[in-house]
C-alpha cells in the first residue's frame, strides 16, 4: 500500500500537543481562497520552480527526460507543459530553485521514519499528526499507518477539514487519539464562497465524532473580510459539543505567495491580514460563548 505525501515536518509543536512529526498528504477536497499549502491541493506530484533562486547552471536540463528544462543565453527556461513530474531535476538542483512535491511512500517506509523520533514523543507527550491537504482522501493508507503507530504506543492525531464520508471517519476513529478539526465558517453560503463546498457534511461529521466520544481540537482560521463575522455562530455551535478539548484561532498569513508562483497556480490569497486587535476580539467572543479553553 502506498500514499502520496509532500512533506514530513519533524519537531512540530503546533500540530497537536507535545513534540510531533507531521506528515502532509497530497490532495484536498476543499479549495480555500486562503490556502497556505497550494502544493497539497492536487493529488498528483508537482514541480515547483522558484525562478529567483536559479543560477542557470543547467544541471536540471542535463537530467530531464522530457526536455522540459533548457538554457537560452545563460537563462533557464522551464516548459511546464512538457514536465512529467519525475522529480529528477529537483534532486540535482543545489540552489533550491526546484522543489518536487509528491513522493510515494509505503506504510513500512513511513512508519520506520516516524518511529525514529519516538523518544521525543514520549518525553514531551507528543506523537504523530497526519495532515495535508486532506489526509483522509487516502483513508486506507492512513488507517493502516495509524493502526501500526498505535501498536507501537504512539499518540496519534488527524488534522482534517471534515469533508469526508462517515465511512472514512469510521476507518480511522479506532486508531486516532485526537482530531484537529477545521471550522472555516458556520454559514453555508459563506463556507461555499470561501472553500467551494457546503459545510453541512463537515458540521455533521464533527457532531458525529463528538457523539462517539472522540477528543477534538477545533481550529478556526481567521481571515478578515471572509470569515471574520462567523466567530459568534461557530462558538455557539461548538458550545453544544461535549468532547472539544480546546479551540485555536489561527491568524491568516500570506506567506504562500511564492508557492503559487512556483507552481504556476492562480494566487487567490486575500490581501488583508488580521490585526492583533481583531484576533483578540475573535478570541474574546469565543471565550464568552463557550467554556472551552481558547489557546493563545
Amino acid at each position: 500500500m502506498k500514499a502520496t505525501i509532500f512533506e514530513i515536518k519533524r519537531f512540530a509543536v503546533h500540530d497537536g500537543d507535545g513534540i510531533r512529526t507531521t506528515v502532509f498528504f497530497k490532495g484536498c477536497s476543499l479549495k480555500c481562497v486562503w490556502c497556505h499549502n497550494p502544493e497539497g491541493l492536487g493529488a498528483s506530484p508537482q514541480l515547483g520552480y522558484y525562478e529567483h533562486k536559479c543560477t542557470g547552471c543547467g544541471e536540471c536540463a542535463a537530467v530531464c527526460p522530457a526536455n522540459a528544462h533548457r538554457t537560452e543565453s545563460g537563462i533557464h527556461v522551464f516548459d511546464r507543459e512538457k514536465c512529467i513530474a519525475c522529480g529528477r531535476c529537483a534532486v540535482v538542483c543545489t540552489n533550491g530553485a526546484l522543489s518536487f512535491y509528491g513522493k510515494e511512500v509505503t506504510v513500512e517506509e513511513l512508519l520506520s521514519l516516524l518511529l525514529e523520533d519516538r523518544e521525543f514523543y514520549e518525553e514531551s507527550d507528543g506523537g504523530v499528526t497526519l495532515s495535508g491537504g486532506e489526509c483522509l482522501m487516502q483513508a486506507d493508507f492512513c488507517a493502516e499507518l495509524l493502526k501500526r503507530l498505535k501498536e507501537h504506543g504512539i499518540h496519534t492525531a488527524v488534522d482534517t477539514c471534515g469533508f469526508v464520508s462517515r465511512e472514512t471517519l469510521d476507518r480511522v476513529i479506532p486508531f486516532t487519539d485526537v482530531f484537529l478539526y477545521d471550522i472555516k465558517a458556520y454559514d453555508e453560503e459563506v463556507h461555499k464562497k470561501c472553500t467551494g463546498v457546503s459545510n453541512r457534511r463537515i458540521l455533521d461529521n464533527l457532531a458525529y465524532l463528538d457523539s462517539v466520544g472522540k477528543s477534538v481540537e477545533i481550529r478556526i482560521p481567521y481571515v478578515p473580510d471572509h470569515n471574520d463575522a462567523e466567530m459568534r455562530d461557530i462558538a455557539r455551535f461548538v458550545s453544544t459539543l461535549k468532547n472539544v478539548t480546546k479551540i485555536r484561532v489561527l491568524p491568516y498569513h500570506a506567506y504562500a505567495g511564492s508557492k503559487y508562483r512556483a507552481l504556476d497556480m492562480e494566487n487567490t490569497l486575500p490581501e488583508r491580514l488580521p490585526s492583533s486587535t481583531e484576533l483578540d476580539e475573535a478570541k474574546a467572543i469565543i471565550r464568552k460563548l463557550t467554556s472551552i479553553r481558547v489557546q493563545d
